[in-house]
């Protein structure tokens, strides 16, 4: 038999405990790993609706493409890629509210040879870190979005423009 103040106590304890699990799951860093993390793993699986949740509606790149443009070519780039998965090497992560940079070496893999000798040449040897910059909207913890990508030594093709 389990008294009123049993139980009250046991309750107490349980939502302290998820207070702070929630603490600790809404911390700035940590949501901008999970939400790089998930947007890679949206691409890795070409669910394009999923990638475009993610990105911030005034996004801008250093190669000047915009939210509609970089979607597209997201999906015109891993149309060829069978397989694709996305490997993320020593990230981290700086924040200063409302924004945090997330820097770390991207590694893209396909199940396709003569793919991934393109990949090689393009996007794994690049010596240079990417910087995904993401922006905090609004007052809820899990409330960011990309709103830049950079990555001085990737340049993308005149021809592909």
């Amino acid at each position: 038999m389990i008294s009123f103040r049993e139980g009250f106590c046991g309750g107490l304890v349980i939502a302290l405990c998820a207070g702070v699990y929630l603490i600790w799951l809404w911390q700035p860093e940590r949501q901008v790993r999970r939400h790089t993390e998930n947007f890679f793993r949206a691409i890795e699986r070409k669910n394009w609706d999923a990638a475009a949740d993610f990105v911030a509606a005034d996004y801008q790149d250093q190669w000047g493409d915009n939210r509609v443009r970089v979607l597209e070519r997201l999906r015109k780039g891993f149309r060829y890629v069978r397989g694709p998965r996305i490997i993320a090497s020593n990230p981290s992560v700086q924040v200063e509210n409302p924004r945090a940079v997330w820097r770390g070496k991207i590694a893209l893999y396909s199940s396709d040879d003569d793919v991934m000798e393109g990949l090689d040449q393009r996007v794994n040897s690049l010596p240079s870190p990417f910087e995904l910059e993401w922006h905090h909207l609004s007052g809820t913890p899990w409330d960011w979005k990309l709103a830049r990508v950079s990555n001085p030594a990737f340049e993308i093709p005149a021809d592909v423009y």
